[in-house]
């Protein structure tokens, strides 16, 4: 059994409200940029710029899309040794998948934006297309393989908040993470010629969007659902192990598009041997069980870089303390993961 045991109390995390460099002049950490934000404050332009960190910058944007039929996961990365592009679709009645990936060396066929929602997000090969590009309104999102075409915005509506934190291991490795879920999702996605419209009110997506300069090797959980609890849409964003002992987490709940961070770590229960048997995630005033109904593994080893992901897709039951409000929620469709990288 994995037990990630969390750091007991709970800390003061620094909400950021004016526009704040990433880096200094020299490539090191902003201490003015160490804290959380509920819109995009933070300038990154100078990760993966330059020979400072050479080698630890990654850069990358990834929208994860569910609705009642599939699951639909579009990534766009690059770091200073080569790029990683991939669609992966999910049928969630028959469990069947199709994956298209593409690496390629330093920036061949990638554009990533330095901040996010500056420029659009582009990965090209003769194997996929994708862009990521802000409209009014949302985010348009098209994605295209020889078996699958996607065409759909991720909606913004009038007051959303998204979560983004500044993740500090020391002055010259740090990270900026963006989570922005439950966002709804319009359009249609198109497989092996058949078309399906994406029900609006049951189709949710979720932005990953990190910009950093990590350790050579580090572990991390990492969770997330978005949905209707009664009237009101929920979406949780639950992390652990890469941030213990930086005095700043990526947890947080989303009510109606209002977030509230949890400033504290997430104790993770599960076993490692059997990650298809129930997880549990545990921390003050949060009581939260997943239940996986499906399993995406892969594993990378070239030469000094390596990768273990196993992604579970299933549903969340428990309750959050928000505010004093208990908030309990049952089958909130979303996925746990598990990740050891050397990168």
């Amino acid at each position: 059994m994995r037990r990630v045991v969390a750091e007991p109390a709970a800390r003061v995390e620094r909400e950021i409200v004016a526009p704040v460099d990433l880096c200094l002049r020299d490539g090191r950490l902003n201490p003015d940029a160490v804290g959380w934000t509920r819109t995009p404050l933070h300038n990154t332009d100078r990760i993966g710029r330059g020979l400072f960190a050479w080698g630890r910058n990654k850069r990358w944007d990834h929208w994860a899309i569910t609705t009642p039929d599939h699951v639909i996961g579009v990534t766009v990365s690059a770091g200073d040794y080569g790029n990683f592009s991939q669609i992966w679709f999910l049928d969630r009645a028959t469990l069947t998948t199709i994956d298209e990936t593409v690496v390629s060396v330093f920036s061949r066929g990638v554009s990533l934006a330095g901040t996010l929602g500056t420029k659009p997000t582009t990965a090209r090969s003769p194997r996929l297309e994708i862009s990521m590009s802000e409209i009014d309104g949302g985010t348009r999102i098209t994605a295209e393989t020889d078996r699958l075409h996607l065409d759909v915005i991720a909606l913004r509506p009038s007051g959303h908040e998204m979560l983004a934190v500044v993740v500090p291991w020391s002055t010259r490795l740090f990270q900026y993470a963006a989570k922005d879920v439950s966002r709804p999702v319009r359009g249609a996605i198109e497989i092996d010629g058949v078309t399906t419209r994406l029900p609006l009110g049951e189709s949710w997506a979720m932005l990953d969007h990190g910009r950093g300069r990590w350790p050579y090797a580090m572990n991390w959980n990492w969770g997330g659902a978005s949905g209707y609890v009664g009237a009101r849409v929920v979406g949780l964003m639950l992390g652990g192990g890469w941030t213990v002992g930086t005095g700043m987490t990526e947890n947080g709940v989303s009510i109606d598009g209002v977030v509230t961070k949890l400033p504290y770590e997430l104790e993770w229960t599960y076993d490692a041997s059997d990650l298809m048997s129930p997880w549990r995630i545990t921390g003050p005033g949060l009581d939260i069980r997943f239940r996986p109904v499906h399993e995406r593994s892969s594993k990378t080893s070239l030469f000094v870089v390596a990768s273990s992901t196993h992604q579970l897709f299933g549903e969340f039951s428990g309750s959050i303390d928000v505010d004093g409000e208990l908030i309990e929620f049952a089958s909130l469709y979303g996925w746990t993961e598990q990740v050891h990288n050397r990168w």
